[in-house]
């Protein structure tokens, strides 16, 4: 065999493990890992990534981009940790409305302190953004900001956007189409029999009925 020859038989051993392990590469991405069970987690107050234990949910984490009312990215990347008290009921309203034919899309989730120092600096206005020297249950780890969507992922038309700030948001505005009046009272229902509170001048935000009762948090995730 000349050195030609040996070059190319070389470079095709070469490209054909490339391939092989390039192969494996996609394989382990596209199995992600089996989801933890969120029931056997005993401690309902620890912070864990609601991700690693459902993939029902659609997310679209406004704050980890420049889609948001105050126009600049916040947050490092995209990710949803919550108290684990909070992902087993918001797994358990997930699961009655995929029943319904729906999914819980997610815009914001726990927020650490730090970062609400940051949003009250861009924006100082308790209208818009909770002070951080009282902390908001978004600090705690018990609040979520979401919507409905079908599973073809198309929200549910809910009046106005996610983050509008006028008196169209509220539950409590009543003159829309009777299809805007249904989707909310849908997400509400499910919500409040999943162990959450409703925000009245917020139809997207929800409480867990006892996310008060831990403490402003700024515990911070890292971004893989």
């Amino acid at each position: 065999m000349n050195t030609f020859s040996k070059i190319l038989a070389v470079c095709f051993i070469f490209l054909l493990f490339s391939c092989k392990n390039s192969a494996v590469l996609v394989s382990l991405k596209d199995n992600s890992m089996p989801l933890k069970e969120i029931s056997k987690i005993e401690n309902d107050t620890v912070f864990l990534n609601l991700r690693d234990f459902s993939n029902d949910f659609v997310f679209d984490m406004k704050y980890a981009s420049n889609d948001n009312f105050l126009h600049k990215q916040v947050y490092p990347c995209q990710v949803c940790f919550l108290r684990a008290k909070t992902i087993k009921a918001l797994i358990e309203a997930n699961t009655k409305l995929i029943a319904k034919g729906f999914r819980i899309k997610i815009f914001d989730c726990y927020r650490p302190l730090d970062i609400q120092k940051k949003m009250w600096k861009i924006m100082p206005d308790p209208n818009f953004v909770a002070n951080p020297k009282k902390g908001s249950i978004h600090n705690r780890g018990g609040a979520v900001d979401i919507t409905l969507v079908d599973f073809s992922g198309k929200e549910l038309d809910m009046g106005t956007n996610f983050d509008y700030f006028g008196e169209q948001a509220s539950h409590l505005y009543i003159n829309f189409k009777q299809e805007i009046l249904d989707n909310r009272r849908l997400l509400k229902e499910i919500m409040l029999d999943s162990k959450f509170n409703s925000f009245d001048s917020e139809w997207w935000h929800y409480n867990l009925s006892n996310g008060l009762t831990d403490k402003v948090s700024n515990f911070k995730w890292r971004c893989n």
